[in-house]
C-alpha cells in the first residue's frame, strides 16, 4: 500500500470509531542544506593546497575552490542520498561564472537539467532547481573574467527523499573528455605593415618607403590602409611626411635613443593650406632636429604627439598659416619656442618648452614647465601647475634582443617629462607574453588569447568583429599601432573593459558599423564600485568615429562605468563628412557618458552627436581642456529640441552631482543645413558649489548657429558671421 493511502485509511477507521473529527494534513517538509561536508570533485583546481574543491562545500567563507583560467569547467557533488531539489546558492569570488548549467543524477550516469543561468553577474546567487538526484554538477560554459572559476561556498538545498542509495560500483560519470583549447603563443613577427629600421638601414631606403606611405595616404581620410614606422636606436638622416592612419615612433627605451636628423612633419597642401582635417597620424618617443630650425606638427584632432625631443622650435600652424583645430601634446621637450599661430585650440600636459607664442581661443596648459602665465580670455591661457593625476601612454621599445611593451608608473601632482632625469619609471612586458594580432584574426582568437592571460598588440589594419573584445583581465594592455581600427559588426559592441584594475587601452580607433550598436567602447559594468584609485584603469590616444567611413549606428560611443579612470586624449566624433553622413544615416546619440565616480580627463574631443555630446554622471570628476562642435546637421530647430528646451548642451554635467570640475571648455556651433538653430546653452552644471567650472567659452563659426549662453543661461550670446567668441572666466 503506497505511503498516501495507507494515511488515508487509517483517517477513516478512526472517525468511524469517534476518536477524532478530523486529520490535518501533515505540515510540508521544509528545504534543507544538503551539501556541506560531502564529498566533491571538481575538473581542475588552480591550487591543489590552497583552492581544493572541497574548500566549495566545507562552510568556511574564508576558504574556496578555484578552477584554472579556463571556460569548460566542473564541480560535482555527492549529497549522499536522493533528494528534491529546490534551490543552489553560490558565494562568488571576484572571478564568477557567467553562464552555466545545473545537472543532476541518481545513478551518477544519467544526468538532467535541473537549472541554468546566463549572463550571470556574480555576488551572491540564489538559482532555483526543478528536479531529483543524488549527484549535483555545476557545468560552466563561460567566466565572467580572465580568471578561472571561484567559489568559496557552493550550497544546494532540498528535501531528502528517501534512505541513502548505494553509490555506483564505477565513479559517477565525468564529461566527455574534449579536446584542450589551443594553446595560443605570445610573441612572433609584427606583420607586413609594421616598418622597422636600423642603423645598418640605407637612408635612402627609409626615405623611400617614407614617401611611398605618405603619397598613398597623405589624402586617404578613410582608406583601408595602416602604416607602423619604427625606428630602432640610432640616427637617421630622412625627413618624414605623415600622412593619415600613419604612426613613426622611436623604439628606444627613451626618447633621445632615436634621432631624426632631418625632420617629422605635418603641413596641409592636400587641403589648400588648411590644416583642420589632419587627423589620425602620431609621432612618439624620439627626438628630432629639424634641418630648418623648426618642426612643423600642423594637425586637427586624433593626432598626438608623445614623447618627443625638439631639438629647436616647434610651430603647430601649416605653412600658409592656414587654420588647423586643436591638438595634443604629452611628456615632450621643446628646447625652443612652441609657436600655435592659427592653432584654434591645443592641450600641453606634463611637457616642457623654452617659450610659447600665439593664441586664439582655448590653449591649455596642465604639469607644463615654461608655460605662459595664466590668463583669460585674452589671451586664453588656462595653466594647471600640475596634474592631478596621470599615467603616460604604453609604448613598444627594442629590449637589446626581442621587442617589449613599457607601462609607465602611476604617478600624482606631475610636471615636466617622465624621462629628462632618468628613463621613465614602470615595468616592461617581454612580447612573448603578448599576443600579436593581425587583421583577419577574429574576437574569437583575440579573446582566447586574452583568456590564457596573454595582453595584446594590434597591428596596422582595420579588424572586424562579430562579438566583443573581452578584456577581463587586471593589468592587461591593449595596444594599438599603427591606427589599429576595430569595425563592431552586427551591431555588437566592439570592447568590454571588466571592472578590475589597471588595465590600459591605448592607440586605438573604433569604427562604428552600419548595424546599430548600444556602446562601441564599454569601461566597466553598470553599477560598478570597486575602489581603482592604486591602480586605475586608462584610456590613451582612443578614437571613436561614426561615420564618414560607412554609415556607423551607435547609441553611445564611449561608456565608463569604472571608478578612478583616466582618460588620456580622445576623440569621439559623429562625423560631419565623408560616406555615410546624415542626420538620418550616421545616428549617434552620446559621444562620452561617465557614470564611474572619481574619473579624472585630459583632452576630451568630443563633437557632432545629436543629443549631449558628453553626460558626466560620476562624482568628483575633472576635466583638463574640452573641445566640441555641436551637431552640423539638425535639419529644423523642432529636431533640435531637448524637450522644450532649445537644443542640447555640449556638456552635461548629471543634475544630481554635487562635485565636478572643468578647465578650459570650448563649444562651438556650425549649423550648416539650418544656420538659424538655436542652442539655449553650450553647457550644463548643477549651481552647487561642489561644482566649479574654469575658462569657458561658445563660439558659433560663421553665424551658422546660434548659441544663446555659455552656461545655465549664463554668459553672452555666440552668434553674428564674425565668428566673436563668448568667454565666461568662472562658474561657481
Amino acid at each position: 500500500m503506497s505511503r498516501s493511502a495507507l494515511v488515508a485509511t487509517t483517517a477513516a477507521a478512526l472517525l468511524a470509531g469517534g476518536c477524532l473529527a478530523a486529520v490535518a494534513p501533515a505540515a510540508a517538509a521544509e528545504p534543507e542544506l544538503l551539501s556541506q561536508g560531502h564529498p566533491v570533485t571538481a575538473s581542475t583546481v588552480e591550487n591543489a593546497d590552497y583552492t581544493p574543491a572541497r574548500a566549495a562545500v566545507d562552510g568556511d567563507l574564508g576558504t574556496r575552490w578555484s578552477s584554472t583560467f579556463a571556460d569548460g569547467q566542473w564541480l560535482q557533488i555527492d549529497l549522499g542520498e536522493v533528494a528534491d531539489l529546490t534551490r543552489l546558492e553560490l558565494v562568488w569570488e571576484a572571478a564568477y561564472g557567467a553562464d552555466f548549467r545545473v545537472l543532476a543524477s541518481t545513478d551518477g550516469s544519467t544526468w538532467s537539467q535541473v537549472g541554468q543561468v546566463v549572463g550571470g553577474t556574480g555576488g551572491t546567487q540564489s538559482v532555483p532547481l526543478d528536479g531529483d538526484g543524488r549527484y549535483v554538477r555545476l557545468d560552466f560554459s563561460k567566466r565572467g573574467t580572465g580568471y578561472g572559476y571561484s567559489l568559496w561556498e557552493a550550497r544546494v538545498f532540498g528535501i531528502p527523499g528517501g534512505t541513502p542509495t548505494t553509490p555506483p560500483t564505477t565513479p559517477p560519470a565525468t564529461p566527455e573528455p574534449t579536446d584542450p583549447p589551443e594553446l595560443i603563443e605570445g610573441g612572433g613577427d609584427l606583420g607586413p605593415n609594421v616598418h622597422v629600421y636600423d642603423d645598418a638601414t640605407p637612408d635612402s631606403t627609409i626615405q623611400a618607403e617614407l614617401d611611398a606611405a605618405f603619397q598613398a595616404q597623405e589624402t586617404a581620410q578613410f582608406g583601408q590602409r595602416r602604416d607602423q614606422f619604427l625606428f630602432k636606436p640610432g640616427t637617421y638622416d630622412v625627413h618624414a611626411h605623415i600622412g593619415f592612419d600613419t604612426s613613426i615612433s622611436g623604439a628606444g627605451r627613451n626618447p633621445d635613443d632615436v634621432r631624426i636628423n632631418g625632420g617629422v612633419w605635418v603641413d596641409a597642401q592636400w587641403f589648400g593650406g588648411n590644416a583642420t582635417q589632419n587627423f589620425w597620424r602620431s609621432v612618439e618617443n624620439l627626438s628630432i632636429a629639424p634641418h630648418t630650425g623648426e618642426a612643423r606638427w600642423a594637425v586637427s584632432q586624433a593626432a598626438p604627439m608623445r614623447r618627443v625631443h625638439v631639438l629647436g622650435d616647434l610651430s603647430l600652424a601649416p605653412s600658409s598659416y592656414g587654420w588647423s583645430s586643436g591638438g595634443f601634446i604629452a611628456d615632450s621637450k621643446v628646447d625652443g619656442t612652441v609657436r600655435s599661430y592659427s592653432q584654434q585650440q591645443w592641450l600641453s600636459r606634463d611637457s616642457s618648452f623654452g617659450a610659447w607664442e600665439g593664441s586664439v581661443w582655448n590653449m591649455v596648459f596642465s604639469g607644463v614647465e615654461g608655460s605662459p602665465p595664466p590668463s583669460f580670455p585674452n589671451p586664453s591661457h588656462t595653466v594647471l601647475d600640475t596634474s592631478p593625476v596621470t599615467r603616460e601612454k604604453p609604448y613598444l621599445y627594442w629590449a637589446g634582443d626581442d621587442w617589449a611593451i613599457f607601462v609607465p608608473e602611476l604617478a600624482e601632482d606631475t610636471q615636466g617629462t617622465t624621462w629628462e632625469d632618468g628613463p621613465t619609471p614602470g615595468t616592461s612586458i617581454p612580447l612573448d607574453d603578448v599576443y600579436v594580432a593581425k587583421p583577419g584574426d577574429s574576437a574569437e582568437r583575440i579573446n582566447a588569447a586574452l583568456d590564457q592571460g596573454l595582453h595584446l598588440l594590434l597591428t596596422p589594419g582595420v579588424y572586424h568583429v562579430d562579438e566583443s573584445i573581452d578584456v577581463d583581465r587586471p593589468d592587461t594592455v591593449v595596444l594599438g599601432l599603427g591606427y589599429a581600427t576595430i569595425v563592431n559588426d552586427g551591431g555588437t559592441t566592439a570592447m568590454r573593459v571588466a571592472d578590475v584594475d589597471g588595465v590600459s587601452i591605448a592607440g586605438v580607433l573604433f569604427d562604428a558599423g552600419t548595424e546599430h550598436a548600444p556602446v562601441l567602447l564599454e569601461v566597466g559594468e553598470p553599477g560598478a564600485s570597486a575602489d581603482h584609485s592604486d591602480d586605475p584603469i586608462a584610456l590613451h590616444d582612443v578614437f571613436l568615429r561614426v561615420g564618414g567611413a560607412v554609415a556607423g549606428k551607435v547609441d553611445d560611443a564611449l561608456v565608463v562605468h569604472s571608478d578612478d579612470t583616466i582618460i588620456d586624449h580622445i576623440w569621439s566624433w559623429r562625423g560631419d563628412h565623408g560616406d555615410g553622413i546624415g542626420w538620418d544615416q550616421n545616428t549617434a546619440k552620446r559621444g562620452l557618458v561617465v557614470n564611474g565616480d572619481d574619473v579624472t580627463a585630459y583632452g576630451l574631443f568630443v563633437e557632432h552627436y545629436q543629443q549631449h555630446n558628453t553626460v558626466w554622471n560620476g562624482e568628483r570628476g575633472r576635466t583638463v581642456f574640452y573641445q566640441s562642435e555641436l551637431a552640423y546637421d539638425p535639419p529644423s530647430q523642432a529636431a533640435w529640441m531637448n524637450g522644450s528646451k532649445q537644443g542640447w548642451a555640449s556638456y552635461k554635467v548629471g543634475d544630481g552631482v554635487t562635485d565636478h570640475q572643468a578647465w578650459g571648455v570650448g563649444v562651438y556651433s556650425y549649423n550648416n543645413v539650418d544656420p538659424s538653430i538655436v542652442t539655449e546653452s553650450g553647457i550644463e552644471a548643477p549651481a552647487v558649489p561642489g561644482v566649479r567650472l574654469r575658462n569657458l567659452l561658445t563660439v558659433s563659426l560663421g553665424g551658422n548657429g546660434i548659441i544663446r549662453h555659455v552656461v545655465n543661461g549664463i554668459g553672452g550670446e555666440a552668434s553674428g558671421t564674425a565668428t566673436i567668441p563668448s568667454y565666461l572666466v568662472a562658474f561657481n
